[in-house]
């Protein structure tokens, strides 16, 4: 989307400009709806970054304690994350690269089987901004067939790696058929996705930082990034953002990675937020089937 004062300063830019780039992507009508399912008070959408060594892989692959980093979340993160939604009886969603898929099918597979949804999660956590249209649409194109041939289903929705929307994203998500992404942040509740002021069909299940595991507990040895702050303190903020949905009767959204959370003095979080979702009779659901419930229920 190259416009004719895009060499000039933003401070430059005429009014035209400015509105153009607001309003290419953009939140239109808020899906949130009437009521959910069985009259329950609230909704829960748990969803888990499958991202394994394609953090590393992204970069160059160079650091092998990284990349064992990444296989902790598929040997012991995925097991220990399965066994606690198994017990609780609560589906959620995964997002997962097309090499990941490849490099642990089972996995998929076997998620799958449980009736969690496997949705589009890049190819390799690329980085889709810097990419052309073509480049991107063809790694869009080719990541929901890798999944759909690894699992027998076709992906419905995306998350983009790093939550990284280029000018091309929601175009090429449109012209896919997805029924959703889950990549911005414009609302708390499900909102139908505008392009250029038009209606796309694509329902945003928006995101934020500070309900993702990510961005408090990750450590990388070579950069000034490490986790600063406790558990404790983590749970304390995602509780208040559950219990705030709960008393508005909308929705809570959950990003974790299964190589963050489900280290052994982290992974109580999860427990303990399904344990006080269900406590307060919420609906746990998958995104896709939030989605396909607002679609339909909202006003």
């Amino acid at each position: 989307m190259q416009h004719p004062h895009s060499e000039q300063e933003p401070w430059q830019w005429p009014e035209e400009t400015w509105r153009q780039k607001v309003n290419h992507v953009r939140a239109g009508k808020s899906l949130k709806p009437r009521h959910w399912p069985n009259n329950a008070p609230f909704a829960v959408a748990l969803s888990f970054d499958s991202d394994h060594e394609t953090n590393e892989l992204r970069e160059g692959g160079k650091s092998f304690g990284r990349m064992s980093w990444g296989q902790y979340g598929t040997r012991v993160g995925i097991p220990r994350i399965e066994a606690i939604l198994s017990k609780a009886g609560v589906p959620a969603s995964f997002y997962v690269p097309a090499v990941c898929a490849l490099l642990y099918p089972e996995e998929q597979v076997r998620l799958n089987a449980q009736g969690h949804e496997i949705a589009l999660h890049g190819w390799i956590h690329e980085l889709n901004s810097v990419l052309s249209y073509e480049d991107e649409r063809a790694l869009m194109l080719k990541s929901a067939d890798t999944l759909e041939k690894v699992t027998g289903s076709r992906p419905v929705g995306m998350r983009t790696p790093s939550w990284d929307f280029s000018p091309h994203t929601l175009r090429i998500a449109q012209e896919m058929g997805l029924l959703y992404d889950s990549s911005l942040m414009a609302d708390e509740n499900c909102y139908e996705l505008l392009l250029d002021g038009e209606k796309t069909g694509v329902v945003e299940l928006p995101v934020e930082w500070i309900r993702d595991d990510a961005v408090y507990f990750m450590m990388n040895r070579f950069q000034a990034l490490r986790p600063y702050t406790p558990p404790e303190g983590v749970f304390d903020i995602f509780r208040r953002e559950l219990e705030y949905a709960y008393r508005e009767g909308g929705l809570f959204q959950l990003t974790m990675h299964p190589h963050i959370i489900s280290a052994r003095s982290r992974v109580w979080i999860l427990e303990e937020i399904i344990r006080l979702g269900q406590s307060w009779g919420a609906w746990f659901a998958t995104h896709a089937d939030i989605v396909r419930w607002v679609k339909a229920h909202s006003e």
